[in-house]
């Protein structure tokens, strides 16, 4: 599985309308086969911040998700709302899935 996640910080005056010009590039990516996960976050400590979780099959699936018109489309419409280059984090981990956290493990 390709792995990623990466940190949007945006201008305090995009923040509260960030998931709303997002949204288009989100569900266009969550539809594509390759896709395992697309989840955003808001940061409690800067609400400016917004970290993005995603997960693709393989390498292919991350390269046709690279390739895809909603993947510049959707760099077009955050470019102009954020305060510095993200920051990411992109690296190939064994399985398709979360595995489950042992040291809390409830049974479900």
């Amino acid at each position: 599985m390709i792995f990623i996640v990466v940190k949007f910080t945006v201008r305090p005056e995009e923040a509260d309308t960030w998931l709303d010009r997002t949204r288009d590039f989100t569900e266009a990516t969550r539809a594509e086969p390759g896709n395992l996960w697309f989840e955003w976050s808001r940061n409690v400590d800067d609400p400016n911040r917004f970290v993005l979780v995603e997960a693709f099959r393989d390498g292919d699936a991350g390269a046709t998700h690279v390739a895809s018109a909603h993947f510049r489309a959707g760099l077009d419409a955050m470019r102009p709302t954020l305060a510095c280059t993200p920051q990411i984090l992109n690296t190939e981990i064994p399985g398709v899935e979360w595995a489950r956290m042992g040291e809390l493990d409830l049974g479900n």
